[in-house]
């Protein structure tokens, strides 16, 4: 379920205020999307972003599946201990489970060992108000997987808040956005029932995401090829490999 993670890191990217907001409940006075080469594994990068306000990290990193190579508490301090190496500024650290789950990984919100405890924020969707999600257009696309007595009628209200965007483009993103979003929560029919299958077929982003969906798993498919052949590679080599197309990918395979 790559695409979702990769969906929600491409909105913090592009509305970083606005997510800002609302982890940290402050008005940054400036922001930058830091790049993702912290990582150590660079398929998990799809659904981490950093934002640095002018005197604060924010680190964002979304799931949906809670299945993982290395557990999630780990990784959260595995990127604290080398964001505050190099930055020098506090962190904060949230995980956002997009799915509904009653696993205790979702419930989870520390590192413990026999020497440290590690602390980081863990925001579960299904739990959150909608109101918040459903007055901004930036965070729109998550309000179907919020809190609700009714989803369908929430759905519903998302479709008509997104029918209210003035600028073309954004609505017919937004609501592409939301569409792939909702598909964690609702029936593909119904969902298409209340957003026009043009408006998909129109979207940018929409394309966008489906290839990048297609890149990442190619680029899995040659990652676990090169590694069984050649043992542990290089990241510089990581890193070229990345930036290949599907095709390239799948030639080199």
């Amino acid at each position: 379920m790559a695409e979702y993670d990769n969906l929600c890191k491409i909105l913090a990217e592009k509305y970083p205020r606005d997510f800002t907001r609302w982890l940290l409940n402050q008005e940054p006075r400036t922001i930058e999307i830091l790049k993702t080469e912290l990582s150590i594994e660079p398929i998990r990068a799809d659904s981490v972003t950093f934002l640095q306000t002018e005197n604060r990290i924010l680190h964002l990193e979304f799931q949906t599946t809670i299945k993982s190579q290395k557990p999630i508490s780990l990784r959260m301090l595995d990127y604290y201990v080398r964001l505050t190496r190099k930055y020098q500024v506090p962190v904060t650290q949230v995980v956002i489970f997009l799915q509904e789950t009653s696993n205790e990984i979702a419930f989870t919100e520390e590192y413990v060992s026999e020497v440290t405890t590690h602390r980081f924020r863990v925001i579960r969707m299904w739990e959150q108000d909608s109101a918040l999600f459903l007055s901004n257009f930036a965070l729109l696309p998550l309000a179907p997987l919020t809190r609700t007595d009714s989803a369908q009628a929430l759905l519903s209200q998302v479709a008509e808040e997104i029918a209210k965007i003035p600028d073309i483009e954004t609505r017919q993103n937004t609501a592409a956005y939301t569409e792939i979003l909702a598909g964690l929560k609702f029936e593909k029919d119904f969902i298409r029932q209340l957003f026009r299958e043009e408006i998909m077929q129109e979207s940018v982003i929409y394309q966008d995401i489906l290839h990048q969906g297609e890149q990442k798993e190619a680029l899995k498919y040659t990652l676990r090829l090169v590694n069984r052949r050649f043992g542990e590679i290089d990241l510089l080599i990581i890193e070229r490999l990345q930036v290949l197309s599907t095709e390239q990918l799948e030639g080199l395979g």
